[in-house]
């Protein structure tokens, strides 16, 4: 399988953003918008990268950092393309990235019901923080995009 592994860009919005929604990413109608993602890779433009097979994006990460810490958002990798080391290969790009730009340490939240997405953060060496609270604050109203969004 000839996988082609690039920077994303804004023109790979549209494809990113259907397999954000078929792998059940939790998306928002602000910060996932096509101007949310193009100014997140306007602030990040060489940490962010997808891979494409036959001019199709199967897999999109989604990385940037604040200065000091680095964050991955929104990864995955089409089902029919997993167990290829695809979502391993965007991380590792994304990581390399990120240690290019003088970042120590990344984080991610993946949803706890996750199981699939926890194992291979896992396997990948994210340790799991017990020790934290993750808390969030919203700033404007949002639309959740997610549809197997429940609030637990």
């Amino acid at each position: 399988m000839d996988i082609k592994y690039r920077l994303m860009t804004i023109e790979d919005y549209e494809q990113a953003y259907e397999l954000w929604l078929l792998c059940g990413n939790g998306l928002n109608d602000k910060d996932d918008s096509r101007e949310g993602i193009e100014k997140y890779l306007k602030r990040n433009p060489s940490s962010s990268f997808v891979a494409v097979y036959d001019e199709k994006v199967i897999g999109v990460i989604l990385c940037g950092h604040d200065g000091r810490r680095g964050i991955i958002q929104h990864a995955c990798v089409s089902p029919d393309y997993r167990r290829y080391g695809i979502g391993k290969k965007l991380v590792e790009l994304a990581l390399d990235a990120l240690k290019a730009e003088g970042i120590n340490k990344v984080l991610l939240v993946a949803f706890k019901k996750n199981e699939g997405g926890n194992a291979f953060w896992e396997s990948m060496g994210f340790t799991l923080r017990e020790d934290l609270n993750y808390r969030n604050k919203a700033l404007a109203e949002m639309i959740r995009i997610d549809p197997e969004y429940t609030k637990e």
